[in-house]
């Protein structure tokens, strides 16, 4: 899309049908969208396609962090973890759907720009209708790192993302603003015990009651 001026802008349009059409479209060529999530604002490619990945990293001008997942339904997990833990399956159930990333161990044939070669990925079920519908039409999983350039706050609202990336998106899909101010809580169950990599929008207290009172 080009202005008055001649000069690309990042297309956008009001999230529902067109949105989602345009969104599936964009994610199966290996391109990427921004569309809210049950947190903040996210930078969405299909997963299991190392073009759309790497075309998320460099977007956000970063390198050799690993990239989380949000998948629409909770059987999608299964296509990205190698094994449920018992650990993975108790959290689930208490907390998903819900703003909890639980990371485990990853199938092997993810690209590399996934993981970041640590052998794992971070997989989340939002709690919010509209956002699962989203990432249903895209085909069941998207990436979802926070919509900003590398070391800048994430964005919380289209225009946000409008103005931190003027180009280089194929679509920012607007949900309305976001609905915390807290990211989701991340937690790396490969071991015996929890581990918590980031306290967010579940209280690290509540994922310690549910191991402890299982």
């Amino acid at each position: 899309m080009t202005d008055e001026a001649g000069e690309t802008r990042t297309p956008h349009a009001r999230d529902g049908a067109e949105a989602h059409e345009r969104a599936r479209e964009v994610v199966a060529r290996g391109g990427v969208v921004a569309f809210r999530t049950d947190t903040f604002y996210g930078l969405g490619a299909n997963p299991s396609d190392p073009r759309g990945v790497r075309a998320v990293n460099e977007l956000k001008g970063r390198e050799g962090k690993p990239i989380l997942v949000v998948v629409s339904d909770a059987a999608e997990a299964d296509r990205f973890v190698a094994a449920r833990s018992d650990l993975f399956a108790l959290l689930a159930a208490r907390f998903w759907a819900g703003a909890l990333t639980l990371v485990a161990l990853a199938r092997e044939g993810l690209p590399e720009e996934l993981t970041a070669g640590t052998g794992t990925v971070g997989v989340r079920l939002p709690d919010d209708d509209d956002v699962r519908a989203f990432v249903r039409a895209c085909g069941g999983a998207l990436t979802a790192t926070s919509a900003n350039r590398a070391g800048e706050p994430p964005c919380r609202t289209a225009e946000e993302v409008l103005r931190a990336f003027p180009s280089g998106l194929d679509l920012v899909a607007d949900g309305g603003a976001a609905r915390t101010e807290l990211p989701s809580t991340v937690v790396d169950v490969t071991g015996r015990e929890p581990r918590l990599i980031r306290e967010g929008v579940i209280a690290w207290r509540e994922i310690v009651a549910a191991v402890e009172g299982q």
